[in-house]
């Protein structure tokens, strides 16, 4: 219950300072629009969404019946429907958006990307779905075909999210690259499927210096000592992709609507960005077994 309230506080500390600019940039005909309350206020939504990502459960319907509609009564007296506090959900999205970009971790000069397949449907269900007609798409990763989208992401050697940009499946990972070029110095690490001679090119105008393994039919190119030992240890952006995915829920299949998916998806990189133990590397460890790669094994994630 502690962690409870110190979320709502949280929630409720950064809506306050939220409103006043999110009214003043909704744009108007003119005419007055009603702006009724609802039963659940916006920080308490917020904190509905996310404490469900916290603490694990699988489905929202079971989590808002089970553990919310019979034990936090009292924490949230105004407790409305099921089926309304779906209704009400959208209402917190910019909110959550804003509040993710607050929580984002600074850059450390060692960054990593990755991007992960997000699927809406099982492939056998494509020719008849239609919550996303239009928006996904059908794309391929490294574990076989998959519609929906994807997730591309920047992390810093201490497991905190940089940026994230969601785009649909079929779009090329070097692309959406450049959207988090502004906010990187120093190193970025990525894998073979990032190999691109203009990418490497605007990035090193930017001061940032890529570093990726080579592909087989290409020739060897010399590294840092550093580097071959960061590209050994890039498992650590895996291995948040595997927390979002599994601890944080931000992948399922029941969506019902796509600003639902999107509170969904931006309710779990907040739980996750609020988790007191991200994975992480130590660069010391990383700088021991560069000298030394015969004494060190390969480290383990902290």
């Amino acid at each position: 219950m502690d962690d409870l309230t110190e979320t709502y506080c949280r929630m409720d500390d950064f809506y306050k300072a939220f409103e006043p600019q999110l009214n003043a940039r909704l744009l108007t005909d003119g005419k007055r629009h009603r702006s009724r309350k609802g039963s659940l206020s916006v920080p308490e939504l917020m904190t509905l969404v996310v404490l469900f990502h916290q603490i694990r459960y699988r489905q929202f319907k079971s989590f808002y019946l089970n553990p919310v509609g019979r034990y936090l009564r009292s924490e949230f007296p105004r407790l409305p429907t099921y089926q309304r506090c779906v209704e009400l959900l959208p209402r917190c999205a910019i909110a959550l958006a804003a509040l993710f970009e607050e929580l984002t971790g600074k850059c450390s000069g060692v960054s990593i990307a990755d991007s992960t397949p997000i699927a809406v449907c099982k492939n056998l269900r494509i020719p008849r779905h239609r919550v996303f007609q239009g928006m996904a798409a059908r794309g391929k990763s490294s574990t076989g075909w998959f519609f929906g989208f994807k997730l591309h992401l920047v992390i810093n050697h201490l497991g905190e999210l940089l940026g994230v940009k969601l785009t649909p499946g079929n779009v090329d990972d070097r692309k959406p690259l450049c959207h988090f070029a502004e906010r990187l110095f120093g190193k970025l690490y990525a894998d073979k499927g990032y190999i691109a001679q203009w990418l490497t090119t605007f990035l090193k105008d930017l001061g940032i210096d890529f570093v990726t393994k080579v592909r087989k039919n290409m020739k060897p190119v010399a590294l840092d000592p550093f580097d071959e030992a960061m590209l050994r240890q890039r498992s650590l952006v895996e291995t948040v992709i595997d927390e979002l995915k599994n601890l944080c829920q931000i992948e399922h299949t029941r969506h019902r609507s796509p600003i639902n998916f999107a509170v969904n998806l931006l309710a779990g990189l907040i739980a996750y960005c609020l988790m007191p133990n991200k994975p992480k590397l130590s660069l010391q460890d990383v700088r021991r077994l560069s000298q030394s790669p015969q004494t060190y094994p390969e480290m383990t994630l902290h």
